[in-house]
């Protein structure tokens, strides 16, 4: 791999967790294009040719003008979703966004000798909660009982059996209110007062609470494993109380170190950010992986080390496939 070749981060312009990392790279004077798949086709071109000898071509940005076989390494975070020409009918639109879901990201997912971080196709195969809890099982973690189910009988059975018990969604969607405004549907103790009809509308995922006395965000990069215990959380779920929280950086215990990285393998990842609770007999409970967790809002003494990390990851990409 020359030193002229780039790093593609793959992303979009608001994303502070891609911010840090091209930051350090920058440092390292590391070449780095930024791309962002929603950007496209209004300010992005491709050229992609396919023969014998493989894949090349360039891809335009309004700033830079990339080589699609000369690209070390692909950081692919958090892009928005395909785009369609303005001013196109629904049904032309929607052709449009799928044409370049399957073209442009056939080829993001395609570059010759790239090394990612991690692969598009492994991050959306790892998203789904039904695959990480049986995943995770296999590897040996402890998982709450957990329900998938859009039957309200089934639902009320499972909270008398397991209660108290909690719902938590199977996938952060965008949802907006009347007035536009963005809306999170949060991790919530679940009345059963209130599993009524409209439980058969989907599926939801029920899961017995841990009564947890602290919370550990486990951050794999790698062959690197960072756990930081979470405490200080008023609520059920942290990420509303990220002001009141104190974070301190702790040794991974070797056995669950053992466990991420079984479950990193079985989905093919390099990175992930694991969720787990700590009840007050120290037992450690699985809750999720996000195959591309955030870590920029942790104190710089934790996310600077994160941020080597993947970076180290991205810079060295020709080492990392060797091994």
């Amino acid at each position: 791999m020359t030193p002229a070749a780039s790093v593609l981060v793959v992303s979009r312009v608001d994303d502070v967790t891609a911010d840090a990392v091209i930051e350090e790279l920058n440092r390292r004077r590391v070449p780095v294009v930024r791309l962002d798949p929603g950007d496209f086709p209004m300010d992005i071109s491709l050229a992609a040719r396919l023969d014998n000898d493989g894949l090349r071509g360039k891809a335009r940005t309004r700033t830079r003008v990339t080589d699609l076989d000369r690209i070390r390494s692909v950081y692919w975070r958090r892009p928005r979703p395909y785009a369609a020409p303005p001013g196109l009918g629904d049904q032309d639109a929607r052709w449009c966004r799928e044409e370049a879901r399957y073209g442009l990201g056939g080829v993001l997912a395609s570059l010759p000798g790239a090394y990612y971080v991690n692969h598009p196709w492994r991050n959306r195969d790892a998203e789904h909660k039904p695959a990480q809890l049986a995943a995770a099982a296999r590897c040996g973690f402890d998982i709450p009982p957990t329900l998938l189910t859009n039957d309200e009988t089934s639902a009320r059975e499972f909270a008398r059996a397991h209660g108290p018990v909690i719902y938590k969604p199977l996938r952060s969607t965008d949802y907006q209110n009347a007035d536009g405004r963005a809306l999170t549907v949060w991790v919530e103790e679940v009345d059963p007062a209130d599993l009524a009809a409209g439980v058969d509308q989907t599926v939801h995922l029920f899961q017995k609470r841990v009564q947890s006395v602290a919370d550990l965000r486990v951050t794999a990069v790698g062959e690197e494993v960072f756990t930081v215990r979470i405490e200080g959380s008023p609520g059920l779920d942290w990420r509303r109380h990220y002001d009141t929280l104190s974070y301190s950086l702790i040794d991974t215990p070797p056995t669950l170190a053992t466990r991420v990285r079984q479950y990193l393998d079985a989905f093919g990842l390099v990175f992930g950010a694991f969720d787990f609770g700590v009840d007050r007999d120290g037992r450690i409970w699985w809750y999720e992986c996000n195959p591309n967790g955030q870590f920029a809002w942790f104190p710089e003494p934790i996310s600077e080390k994160i941020v080597t990390a993947v970076a180290d990851q991205l810079h060295h990409a020709g080492e990392h496939r060797a091994r």
